[in-house]
């Protein structure tokens, strides 16, 4: 999700949504969903129990709401629970191991494909999961073997308590059990794309395993911004007004977007469907959800983003204020040892200018595609143009000829 904006806009549809639900009847027709709904007793006597009532959620209804978003996709597709144990072997982290040690499980679909077809990973971002890239997956599925995760702590993947104390624990949290996850499937020599601190993830990854990974995806990555950025001077002036102290220190105190969803209880739902009708409909920046797809977005998003926090307790260790990353990336692209494709869209609040600088650091073959008419959710607002510069960033391996692939029509090259 957009940090820097996504806080804001929820903070100010607190009082207008108290201000609509007058009634239990109001309070459930605000529902996206059955599921939903039925945690409303219509018959109830009292007006405060029904309207104070929390909507449940649970793995279980993350998994059912993601099965019915993905009903959309047309591709045959199998969905897991993969288990990655419960740390690495002899491993006695406490921030993998939590409290207990439990198993973990990371939530997979793995999509129908032609045999010996490439495969190709998928990594979401902040405050998203697998379920976001549901406009992608039948096309991608035509040309590639398609695996997309929830990462441990997220949407139908096990959560963990959060313990991690430090940026370099937070960063193993993710990079180790994505390697668990790895080996689980028995996975080596793919492509690997992630989105915003999925792309932040991924690269961390390749930068440890560049063994398993053939080529690096990275569509709106966090962790690439520069300290000349006209909007990293912005939020230091933000920062030294009373309202930039607050928003920090509650930043800093780790107060997430998921934790007001779950604070405002059953108006949750409601303010969660304004979020995805205003970003992905009326201001959309790109091919606007159909009623049937902004429904189901929007319930499968309620139940992810309302569920136990443990994932989304990375933010403060990963990013400060601002969404610029602590441990820079571009810091690290001398190091680099997987060619790489950036990808972002045109209105991306992701400044394309770092990915040059950390290109001209690279010691192997960068690219950079920006796509017209999209945002930061760019498979989203334009899914057949990412798919035309997916294909092109990976056309070693479906062309049998990729030197005479043609740039594709209506993208740019940075």
């Amino acid at each position: 999700m957009n940090l820097r904006r996504i806080s804001s806009r929820m903070a100010g549809e607190i009082s207008r949504s108290a201000e609509q639900r007058t009634s239990p009847a109001a309070v459930a027709a605000a529902y996206e969903s059955d599921a939903v709904a039925a945690a409303v007793n219509p018959k109830s006597k009292s007006f405060w129990p029904s309207v104070l009532r929390w909507i449940p959620t649970s793995t279980d209804k993350i998994i059912a709401a993601e099965k019915r978003l993905l009903s959309l996709v047309k591709t045959p597709y199998v969905q897991e629970l993969v288990n990655i144990g419960s740390g690495p072997p002899g491993s006695k982290v406490r921030w993998f191991r939590s409290e207990s040690n439990e198993e973990r499980q990371i939530n997979t679909v793995s999509f129908d494909s032609k045999e010996n077809s490439p495969t190709i990973v998928m990594i979401h971002g902040y405050g998203a999961s697998q379920g976001f890239f549901f406009r992608t997956f039948d096309a991608l599925a035509s040309r590639f073997r398609v695996l997309a995760i929830d990462q441990l702590g997220w949407g139908g993947s096990s959560r963990p308590d959060f313990t991690c104390k430090s940026t370099e624990e937070t960063e193993a949290w993710f990079i180790d059990s994505f390697e668990e996850w790895r080996k689980a499937k028995n996975l080596s020599n793919f492509i690997l794309l992630g989105h915003s601190v999925g792309g932040y993830v991924a690269s961390k990854y390749a930068l440890k395993h560049p063994e398993h990974v053939k080529h690096l995806i990275l569509v709106g990555p966090v962790g690439f911004s520069l300290e000349s950025d006209a909007s990293y001077e912005r939020i230091n002036q933000f920062k030294a007004t009373w309202k930039g102290a607050i928003f920090n220190y509650l930043w800093e105190s780790n107060f997430t977007p998921q934790k007001l969803v779950r604070g405002l209880g059953p108006l949750g739902p409601n303010l969660v469907r304004r979020y995805t009708t205003a970003r992905f409909g009326s201001y959309s920046t790109g091919t606007a959800l159909t009623e049937e797809e902004s429904r189901l977005l929007t319930d499968y998003v309620y139940h992810t983003l309302a569920a136990k926090a443990s994932g989304e307790l990375c933010l403060k260790y990963i990013l400060s204020f601002g969404a610029f990353a602590r441990s820079p990336l571009i810091q690290s692209a001398s190091e680099w040892k997987v060619p790489t494709t950036f990808i972002y869209g045109y209105q991306d609040w992701m400044n394309y200018q770092g990915a040059q600088e950390a290109g001209k650091k690279m010691k192997v073959p960068c690219e950079i595609i920006r796509i017209p008419d999209a945002g930061h959710f760019v498979f989203i607002d334009q899914p057949e143009r990412f798919h035309s510069a997916v294909f092109y960033a990976c056309r070693r391996f479906l062309s049998q000829d990729p030197e005479v692939e043609s740039f594709p029509q209506g993208l740019t090259s940075a």
